[in-house]
């Protein structure tokens, strides 16, 4: 099921989705109404409509090796540490490696090849985000 996640790009609660990531930066926005009564963060969450918020959850491909990423390794851009994987592991379908985490906003569009790196075990790897699930990413095959 893990693998199925991954290729899916679907978080999971106290990895991706944890008290300190805003809805908005976990993608999980279209669960979100604002315009429902007053509700416990309701204003934190129409702040961070406006603002985008600082971070955004990303999915990436991750060329590994011999070890896949586990969670809270760190995501370096440039030679800086940016950000942070959630969880990884070995994405049966497509054959690879992949990972989620969190990098601040303003790269979160960048999906050249190699752009970031995840430090696993002491050794910086590749990695690429990736901008749609790479299985079924319509959703036609989960639905039918």
């Amino acid at each position: 099921l893990l693998s199925m996640r991954l290729e899916k790009n679907f978080p999971t609660w106290y990895r991706e989705l944890r008290p300190i990531y805003g809805g908005f930066e976990a993608g999980m926005d279209r669960f979100i109404d604002l315009t429902k009564n007053d509700f416990i963060g309701r204003d934190a969450a129409m702040e961070e409509k406006r603002t985008g918020g600082k971070l955004r959850r990303v999915s990436m491909i991750v060329d590994a090796g011999d070890a896949d990423v586990l969670g809270d390794e760190p995501i370096w851009h440039k030679g800086k540490v940016v950000g942070w994987a959630t969880s990884g592991g070995y994405a049966h379908f497509v054959d690879k490696s992949m990972a989620q985490g969190y990098v601040p906003k303003e790269l979160a569009a960048d999906i050249s090849k190699g752009a970031f790196e995840i430090e696993i075990i002491g050794e910086n790897r590749k990695a690429t985000i990736i901008s749609e699930p790479p299985l079924d990413p319509e959703g036609k095959r989960m639905r039918s």
